[in-house]
């Protein structure tokens, strides 16, 4: 392929919004649209969810939300369609797919599912040290959820070789979303690590949506965006070697500047000279940005190195769990009425025999965010929120953190102010784990559907 490929964000995250993916479908001339819609805890949290919902398809809960925004206009303009949103059901995800096309009356389209990346049952014998703290892995046995390695572009290359116009996946790297279309319609070869390079960078502009627009960016009177409530997701115009136009579709609220490109360029790179992504090892050090015109920046020059031989492995286990709440106080002497709600809290924990790994009880509007760091002449808020958290090992020490905050609205300050009604005020924590396991020992597996 020689010509321009026309690649849009779709979503950025689970709870992104959806409008923006309806307006890159419908008026974004796109070749591909991609949908990212997976952190670090989805597929654990997914996982949480399903053992104690067997209803729970396992996909993401926006897909029938997503897809009937966007597939008409696809349908319509012949865009493909790259999407995470199988989380742990990448095949029920796919079925649900099929099954909204049929609904829609579109007849002979191909769907593929691409699984793989879930590999529980066996990461204990796949991988060795924890990379947070070097602990062998096999410690995490007790507590383990779940284990998804991160696949990289190829299996989504192959599923669209095979004319699949819809590729649903479960864990894939966020960059190797969008770096798949170029790899398949360039004709890259997969070990081409400087055009690679270049492609996952691309894809790393792309993948959290809004961010790259003006989306995260507005601070008012010190960085402006026109029409901040009306952003638009980002389309990259690619060409064969690698470069590429950041741009969004015209009318839209935001802005694709310098500072947005390069806020999002270096967006959780730790290393700009070595991105690792399952595809290859991206350098930024050697990138180049132009601003082309009004809302387009032409990005150039980024660099790649051979792939690691190994995948990231992300491992989710229990940790316990967070009792939470808040009530509030307003006007003059607030602030003294919550310190003292404070120590009325932390004497009655004592008295109730609260077994807590840690307990918060913070001032929102004073010191919620900087903790400690907090300037001790920090002006006296009008308003305070007290926040209330415990971590605990069981559900039942957890609740205590509701009971006790109940307990406030009568048995407490005067002007005590509560929430009503009750939220579910107790979570399960889960916590994640990083390893390695070798990239041979993960093998994709593509399954095909047809509407």
């Amino acid at each position: 392929m020689s010509r321009t490929l026309r690649i849009g964000s779709g979503a950025a995250w689970w709870g992104d919004r959806i409008e923006p993916a309806r307006l890159n479908a419908e008026r974004g001339e796109l070749d591909y649209l991609c949908f990212e819609t997976m952190a670090e805890a989805t597929v654990s949290a997914a996982q949480v969810r399903a053992r104690r919902d067997p209803a729970f398809p396992g996909y993401d809960t926006y897909l029938d939300d997503r897809m009937r925004a966007v597939l008409p206009a696809c349908m319509a303009r012949g865009t493909r369609i790259v999407s995470n949103q199988g989380w742990i059901n990448p095949d029920g995800a796919a079925a649900r797919i099929v099954a909204l096309l049929r609904e829609l009356g579109f007849s002979g389209v191909k769907v593929a599912s691409v699984n793989g990346s879930l590999i529980t049952d066996r990461v204990l014998s796949l991988t060795d040290r924890i990379l947070e703290n070097g602990q062998p892995t096999a410690t995490l046995a007790p507590t383990l959820i779940s284990a998804e390695a991160y696949l990289g572009a190829a299996p989504i290359a192959e599923a669209l070789a095979a004319g699949a116009r819809i590729v649903v996946t479960g864990r894939v790297a966020d960059p190797s979303i969008f770096m798949a279309p170029m790899l398949h319609e360039f004709g890259w070869d997969p070990l081409d690590h400087a055009r690679l390079g270049a492609g996952n960078g691309i894809g790393h502009l792309l993948e959290c949506g809004a961010q790259v627009t003006g989306g995260y960016f507005p601070d008012p009177g010190f960085k402006d965006v026109p029409e901040p409530w009306n952003l638009a997701f980002p389309i990259a115009e690619v060409q064969p070697d690698g470069s590429a136009v950041i741009t969004k579709v015209a009318g839209s609220g935001g802005a694709v500047t310098l500072q947005t490109v390069k806020e999002q360029l270096l967006y959780e790179v730790h290393d700009p000279a070595n991105y690792l992504t399952p595809d290859v090892v991206v350098d930024f050090t050697t990138v180049r940005l132009e601003q082309a015109g009004p809302d387009r920046v032409r990005v150039s020059g980024i660099g790649g190195k051979p792939r690691t031989p190994t995948l990231k492995v992300s491992i989710g286990c229990t940790e316990g769990f967070i009792g939470e709440d808040m009530f509030f106080y307003a006007g003059p002497g607030a602030l003294r009425r919550a310190q003292l709600a404070k120590r009325i809290l932390e004497e009655r924990f004592r008295i109730v025999g609260l077994q807590a790994e840690d307990v918060r009880i913070d001032f929102l509007g004073l010191n919620a965010i900087h903790g400690a760091a907090t300037p001790p002449d920090a002006p006296e808020p009008y308003e305070v929120a007290v926040r209330v958290a415990a971590r605990t090992r069981t559900r039942e020490e957890a609740i205590k953190v509701g009971r006790e905050v109940d307990g406030m609205a009568v048995s407490g300050i005067a002007h005590t102010g509560k929430r009503v009604p009750h939220q579910d005020r107790t979570r399960e924590v889960i916590g994640v784990w990083s390893s390695l396991v070798p990239r041979e020992q993960v093998p994709a597996t593509i399954r095909y559907w047809e509407s």
